[in-house]
C-alpha cells in the first residue's frame, strides 16, 4: 500500500538547512494499523505529509497503492487524495457552518455520486461511529470526541484504501482518546482499511499493530506486534 525508498526532506530555517528526513525507507502493507512515532522534531509528521501527497520529497521515491507520486501533476495529486486517501487531523478540521451530516456528505459530493447515495452512505457511516441523532448539530454543539468521530466518518465515507491520522488523540482526554482508537481499530478490522498514525501518544503506540520509531529523521526501530 505504501512504499518509501531513501526519502529525504530538507527545510530551510532562515539560512540553515534542517534535515527533517534522512533516507527513510519503509513498506506498509494493505490492512495494517501502523503508528509512526517519535519525539517532536523526529520527522513523523513530515513523513505522514509526504505519504499523504501534501508535500514532495527532495530525494528518494514514494509509491502509494502502486502509484509513484513524484511523477504526478498537482491536479493528479489532488484527484488521488480525493479518491484514494482519508485524513484525520488533531484539530478535527471540520467546517464550522456545516452540520455533522453536511461535513461528512460534502466529502462524498465531490465524487459525483447521486444525492440518494450520498445521503445513504453518510447516514450509514454516522450510525457506525455512534452519532445517530446528532446529524444536525454543528461542530460547536459537539464534544471533542464527537467532533473527532465526525472527522473519522468523513475520512471513511469515501471508502479509501488508506487513512492517515496526525496526532488524532492530541486534543482529547484519555478516556475519549481510548474510545476513538478502539473505533478506528474496529473500522480497520471491518473494512480492511490501512491506518497510518503520526503520534507521540503512548496510548496510540500501544494500540498500534506495528510501531515505526523515528529519531532525527531516521528509522531507529520497526516492531510488529
Amino acid at each position: 500500500m505504501v512504499s518509501t525508498s531513501d526519502v529525504i526532506r530538507t527545510y530551510m530555517s532562515g539560512e540553515v538547512p534542517v534535515n527533517a528526513l534522512r533516507g527513510v525507507s519503509v513498506d506498509i502493507d494493505g490492512g495494517e494499523f501502523v503508528s509512526i512515532a517519535g519525539p517532536s522534531g523526529s520527522g513523523k509528521t513530515t513523513l505522514l505529509n509526504l505519504i499523504g501527497c501534501l508535500d514532495k520529497p527532495d530525494g528518494g521515491e514514494i509509491s502509494i497503492d502502486g502509484m509513484k507520486t513524484a511523477v504526478m501533476t498537482s491536479d493528479e495529486l489532488a484527484y488521488f487524495r480525493r479518491e484514494k486517501l482519508g485524513f484525520v487531523f488533531q484539530t478535527f478540521n471540520l467546517i464550522p457552518v456545516l452540520t455533522a451530516f453536511e461535513n461528512v456528505s460534502f466529502a462524498l459530493s465531490l465524487l459525483g455520486l447521486s444525492d440518494e447515495e450520498v445521503r445513504d452512505r453518510t447516514q450509514s457511516i454516522l450510525d457506525e461511529v455512534g452519532l445517530s441523532g446528532m446529524e444536525n448539530r454543528p461542530p460547536l454543539k459537539l464534544s471533542g470526541g464527537q467532533q473527532q468521530r465526525v472527522a473519522i466518518a468523513r475520512a471513511l465515507v469515501k471508502r479509501p484504501r488508506l487513512v492517515l491520522a496526525d496526532e488524532p488523540t492530541a486534543n482529547l482526554d484519555s478516556e475519549t482518546g481510548e474510545a476513538i482508537l478502539v473505533l478506528m481499530e474496529e473500522m480497520n478490522r471491518r473494512y480492511g482499511t490501512t491506518f497510518v498514525f503520526s503520534t507521540h501518544d503512548k496510548m496510540v503506540m500501544e494500540h498500534a499493530h506495528r510501531l515505526v520509531m523515528l529519531h532525527d529523521g531516521q528509522i531507529v526501530s520497526d516492531e510488529r506486534r
